[in-house]
């Protein structure tokens, strides 16, 4: 539960100061009026990526087991591949946001009401279908019936109050050191996720080494155990992975952890200009 809470508070806070930027900039602006069409993008993507777990989970169980298997293997590929890039995104642009949204949204208002709707559906959108992408495969790797999907909504639900709190000027955190350091968590993660996957694409005979175990330490760790249930919730912890499933884990994990840390946590922060608000405040 605790790794599906983590992705939905991760992608969900994301999501959630993406539009109190955008709903803060057109209130300070004093555009209020134009509020709607935000709201409605907002509306729609919240919509679509729902609408994309549903197909997701009630598409795939019409299919054959093989064709599942071949489809969770695949899309949890395709899910560590975008939230590796989510990550490396976030951490990189984060200062930048700001800037970069409020650019945006002059262009929109300047095009029309339109134009503000498909800017906020693409900017909250791309957050929203990857979290789906993301917690479907997560819940179909822990195996842990409706409990995955609880902790993701808690997730999800405590990015929405922490937005209203950061909206409202009640909460201050150092975001820089939150996306690092979730980021991180989440490598680990999609690290699991990834090896599930791989394990996926071996049941369905896409991949050879299905009978390899790497280990079996099933005696030890048992998976019906409470701390087997906790380390796969986790860290999809399996007692008895294939040799493919841990060379795939380790082949991701540690170059992906040291480039993270290494690329980010080692240059020295950059001065950031001061903007004009800040400038005549200072003056």
């Amino acid at each position: 539960m605790f790794a599906n809470y983590l992705i939905g508070l991760r992608e969900g806070l994301e999501a959630s100061l993406v539009v109190c930027i955008l709903i803060a900039y057109l209130v300070k602006t004093g555009r209020k009026d134009r509020l709607p069409p935000v709201w409605t993008g907002v509306g729609v993507a919240v919509a679509l990526s729902l609408g994309f777990g549903a197909v997701l989970q009630f598409g795939s169980t019409q299919l054959s087991f093989e064709a599942q298997e071949a489809l969770g293997g695949t899309l949890s590929i395709i899910a560590v591949a975008l939230v590796t890039w989510m990550v490396f995104w976030m951490r990189r642009t984060a200062r930048h946001l700001k800037v970069e949204l409020h650019g945006k949204l002059d262009a929109a208002l300047a095009m029309g009401t339109g134009a503000l709707v498909v800017t906020a559906f693409l900017a909250v959108g791309r957050e929203g279908l990857e979290t789906a992408l993301f917690i479907w495969t997560a819940v179909q790797a822990t195996e842990d019936g409706y409990n995955p999907i609880i902790g993701a909504a808690l997730g999800l639900l405590t990015s929405v109050v922490l937005g209203w709190l950061f909206y409202r000027g009640a909460l201050k955190i150092n975001l820089a050191k939150f996306f690092t350091w979730t980021g991180a968590m989440l490598v680990v993660v999609a690290a699991g996720v990834l090896a599930y996957g791989v394990h996926d694409l071996q049941e369905a005979d896409w991949l050879g080494g299905l009978h390899d175990r790497a280990f079996d330490i099933s005696s030890t760790i048992p998976k019906d155990s409470w701390y087997g249930t906790l380390l796969k919730g986790v860290f999809n912890f399996q007692p008895d992975p294939t040799v493919l499933q841990v060379v795939v884990w380790l082949a991701y994990l540690v170059p992906t952890l040291a480039f993270f840390f290494g690329v980010f946590g080692s240059r020295p922060a950059k001065p950031v200009a001061p903007t004009a608000d800040e400038a005549k405040s200072a003056a």
